[in-house]
């Protein structure tokens, strides 16, 4: 950035820019002085005075600038980074406020609403590390029951993405879950970006469902339009679930439909069973290990306010000013 950039938040201050002369206005103190041929000439203190003349004038041009609130704009640049372009899916139904447990666990106990240990702020917990290891990615945030919310578009601002992931985890969930709706507003999210790079949606659900026709179609088309690749994390409580194998024992519910389903997409699908906190961290360690292809990253440059530097040149040449003035009267002090 260059001062020819530099904006005003005050430019009506500018106006008082012609102050910075009045230095070098004279005061009426030049005396005639008979046989002046007399006294030799004194270049150095010709340039002295003449400095100390422009110190003054620098300091009303430093103090008027400041005054007028220089600035640098918000600015966009684009960089090279490592990464992807991630949509996240949370799903909110009703199930998700269950105890994050196993099946055995579950049913040896009463099935209350979880709280800390809730599939939901247990899924939360992981994507806010997931997040963190991953600076350079742009993320987007759905949540989803009966409808899906667009809660954040795409954004590098992490600290806005942590700040939704957060508030995710308030409140109870519904009743209903529509998965279809959800998945195809994070590709209707991508259909208005520019192409950057991988783009990934990670879908945090612990059900299924069952497809119409035109939903299938919808999907399908608009995931190979976009080329996004697709994460499910199951964490559903069913019997004879693996922690390393996809999907594949899964009985014909809801769920395996599902499931089904999304290995005929012609995009890359990976479907991880969630049966313990450690598999949790594993399934999103091995997606962060995956997307790591090329990206580039939009990041913004917030504005930056700019009198600090014009405030500091004026203290210097404030400070040099009392130097001489101080020496010229200590000066007249021991000739007197």
């Amino acid at each position: 950035m260059s001062v020819f950039e530099l904006q005003w938040g005050a430019s009506s201050v500018l106006y008082l820019l012609p102050l910075a002369i009045l230095p070098w206005i004279s005061k009426g103190t030049d005396k005639t002085i008979v046989w002046s041929s007399f006294i030799p000439a004194d270049p150095l203190s010709d340039l002295i005075g003449l400095t100390l003349k422009s110190l003054a004038s620098l300091i009303f041009l430093c103090l008027i600038l400041s005054l007028a609130k220089p600035y640098y704009p918000e600015q966009t640049v684009q960089r090279f980074g490592s990464g992807a372009e991630i949509v996240i899916l949370v799903d909110r139904s009703r199930s998700m406020d269950d105890p994050f447990t196993s099946r055995k666990d579950a049913l040896a106990g009463s099935r209350t609403v979880g709280k800390e240990n809730s599939k939901r702020r247990v899924a939360n917990k992981y994507l806010l590390a997931f997040i963190n290891k991953r600076p350079d990615d742009r993320f987007g945030f759905i949540l989803f029951s009966n409808k899906a919310l667009a809660l954040l578009s795409f954004t590098n601002n992490h600290d806005s993405v942590r700040a939704v992931v957060k508030a995710s985890s308030l409140g109870k969930g519904l009743s209903e879950t529509n998965i279809a709706q959800a998945l195809i507003k994070a590709a209707e999210m991508y259909a208005g970006e520019d192409y950057h790079g991988s783009r990934a949606v990670l879908l945090v659900s612990d059900g299924g469902q069952v497809l119409s026709s035109q939903e299938k179609s919808l999907i399908r088309d608009s995931f190979q339009r976009e080329k996004i690749t697709l994460y499910w994390l199951y964490v559903g409580e069913i019997e004879g679930l693996t922690s390393n194998k996809t999907m594949s024992r899964l009985p014909k519910t809801p769920d395996k439909k599902l499931h089904d389903f999304f290995e005929t997409l012609s995009t890359p699908y990976i479907g991880f069973e969630i049966a313990s906190m450690k598999n949790f961290s594993d399934t999103l360690e091995t997606i962060n290990q995956q997307q790591t292809e090329g990206l580039m990253v939009d990041e913004i440059i917030p504005r930056k306010a700019m009198n600090m530097p014009f405030l500091l040149l004026a203290m210097i040449a404030s400070l040099i000013l009392l130097i001489s003035n101080t020496i010229t009267v200590l000066g007249v002090r021991k000739a007197h």
